[in-house]
């Protein structure tokens, strides 16, 4: 059953557009091949097949390609007022369906517009994201909507240099020169744990992904905030870090949690696909769920419902963030150096199921 306030759009922060002039001298291969003192072929293969060409090279190549502003020249680009059909959308991890989804929300609001998508991952480092931006470039792609993480920011760095339009999605934070659409994730955190304190449960284990994620430190801050406002000393949340924000990620936590000499009696993890994982290794193991401990996710994907026990969890309405993205840039685009740029945010909404109600004793 859900609870807590549906999830509603408040704008805020309003900044003047900004361009670049674009008057720049073009940048050629030959160039960037000379500054970075290798190969025409070497700076060829950074930019089509990375995997070949040794770490400290590529790394020099990519620097020397991110100082000059270096765009590969094709075709398209030739074509003087062509301007694609095409928008972008760059996330952090395809295999998530919480990305998936936000795409579908893009393609909605593209589709209203009669334009298409294309879909891709920058989250896994600079040589994915050069390559993006150079297909993004050299294709005159209207815009982006970069869901990239933690690279968001970088990526939106470079697109900026390159005169890109782009919108930031899931950044709970204002973006300077850009509009961007993010999820209250720190109320999100604090709801949750909220929850589970209401529950009964005075030892709680956080399985957290990556810190480097503002939205893994925004869910551990609200659901600390929840510990405070209750009254309760900060030791009542434990942490459990994991590498990844991965189903394999959560049966390795849940595999430490069941070595623990004292077990937390509930567990909140940062996405739903961590505590996939967690209740794949307690239910190999025998313990019941949620009596002999809970275990609440993030996102409310659509797994999180059908899991062998419906799992509970905080909804991010990930198409309405993809759809607000997706027209915050098509405004853009079309308005062009007289659109106001403006922030976004969207409210989670609990979603309680069995994983986390006890069966009351009789």
């Amino acid at each position: 059953m859900p609870a807590g306030p549906a999830a509603r759009p408040t704008s805020h922060h309003r900044t003047p557009a900004a361009r670049g002039d674009g008057a720049r001298r073009r940048v050629g291969i030959k160039d960037v091949a000379r500054q970075a003192d290798v190969s025409l072929g070497t700076v060829s293969n950074v930019l089509n097949r990375p995997e070949i060409v040794a770490e400290p090279t590529r790394r020099r190549v990519l620097d020397v390609i991110d100082a000059l502003g270096y765009v590969r020249s094709e075709g398209a680009r030739q074509l003087r007022g062509f301007t694609s059909r095409l928008v972008a959308v760059l996330v952090l991890d395809l295999a998530n369906p919480f990305f998936t989804a936000l795409a579908a929300g893009v393609e909605q609001a593209a589709g209203e517009a009669d334009l298409g998508i294309m879909v891709g991952t920058a989250g896994r480092g600079p040589a994915d994201e050069a390559r993006h931006l150079s297909l993004i470039t050299s294709h005159q792609i209207r815009g982006a909507v970069l869901a990239a993480g933690d690279g968001a920011g970088r990526t939106a760095a470079a697109f900026r240099r390159h005169d890109v339009p782009f919108v930031v999605a899931d950044q709970n934070a204002p973006q300077p020169g850009a509009c961007s659409v993010g999820i209250d994730d720190v109320a999100g955190g604090q709801a949750a744990v909220q929850h589970l304190l209401q529950q009964g449960h005075r030892s709680i284990g956080y399985v957290g992904g990556p810190d480097r994620l503002q939205q893994v430190r925004d869910r551990r801050r609200g659901a600390a905030i929840a510990v405070d406002l209750a009254g309760l000393p900060g030791a009542v949340l434990r942490d459990l870090p994991c590498p990844a924000l991965t189903v394999s990620a959560g049966k390795d936590a849940g595999h430490r949690i069941l070595g623990l000499a004292q077990r937390p009696t509930a567990v909140f993890c940062a996405n739903d696909l961590l505590a996939l994982g967690v209740l794949q290794a307690l239910y190999e193991a025998g313990l019941r769920v949620p009596d002999d401990i809970a275990v609440m996710g993030y996102d409310d994907i659509e797994f999180a419902a059908s899991a062998v026990v419906p799992l509970t969890s905080v909804r991010r309405p990930a198409v309405a963030l993809g759809r607000e993205a997706g027209r915050l840039l098509l405004a853009d685009t079309a308005e062009g150096p007289g659109h106001e740029h403006a922030h976004v945010v969207l409210q989670p909404e609990l979603v309680v199921r069995r994983s986390t109600m006890r069966t009351p004793a009789r």
